[in-house]
C-alpha cells in the first residue's frame, strides 16, 4: 500500500515537473523574436492564404464557407420569424373558430337588427306619450309638486 503511494506521489511530482518544463520551455519560445516572427508571419500567411481563397471561390461563382455561414444566419432568422408568423395564424384560426362556434355572424346580425327593432318602437311609443305643441321641460327646471313620487 506505501508503494500505491509512493508511486502516486512520484507520479505527481514527475507531471507538475514536466508542465512546470513545458511551460517555460513555450514561454521561452514565444519570447524568442526570431521564432515570435515566425509565429506571426505564419499567422499573417495563413489570413492571406484565406483570402486569396475566397477571392478565388468568388472568381469561380463558388460560395466560400463565410458565406455560407451568413446563408445558414439568415435562414435560421427567416425561419424563426415564420414561426412566430405561424404561431400568430393558429392563434387567429383558434379565435376565429370559436367565434364561429358560439354564433354564426348572420345569427349576431339578426339579432342585433331585432334589439334595434325594439328599440326603435320604444322610442316611438315614447314619443308618442309626449305632449303635443308643448317643448319638453328641461329636468333642472322642473317644478316638482309634493308628494310626487318622483321627489
Amino acid at each position: 500500500m506505501s508503494d500505491q503511494i509512493d508511486s502516486e506521489g512520484l507520479r505527481d511530482r514527475l507531471t507538475r515537473q514536466g508542465e512546470d518544463a513545458l511551460g517555460k520551455l513555450a514561454q521561452d519560445l514565444l519570447e524568442n523574436p526570431v521564432i515570435n516572427g515566425a509565429i506571426t508571419s505564419a499567422l499573417g500567411a495563413r489570413d492571406k492564404a484565406a483570402q486569396a481563397q475566397e477571392v478565388a471561390l468568388g472568381a469561380l461563382n463558388i460560395p466560400s464557407a463565410a458565406d455560407i455561414e451568413r446563408l445558414t444566419r439568415r435562414v435560421r432568422s427567416v425561419s424563426q420569424r415564420l414561426e412566430g408568423i405561424e404561431d400568430g395564424v393558429d392563434r387567429l384560426d383558434q379565435h376565429v373558430q370559436d367565434l364561429s362556434r358560439s354564433h354564426t355572424l348572420a345569427e349576431r346580425l339578426e339579432r342585433i337588427e331585432h334589439q334595434l327593432t325594439a328599440l326603435v318602437a320604444e322610442v316611438a311609443e315614447m314619443g308618442g306619450r309626449l305632449p303635443t305643441g308643448a317643448e319638453p321641460v328641461a329636468r333642472g327646471q322642473e317644478r316638482l309638486r309634493v308628494g310626487d313620487p318622483r321627489g
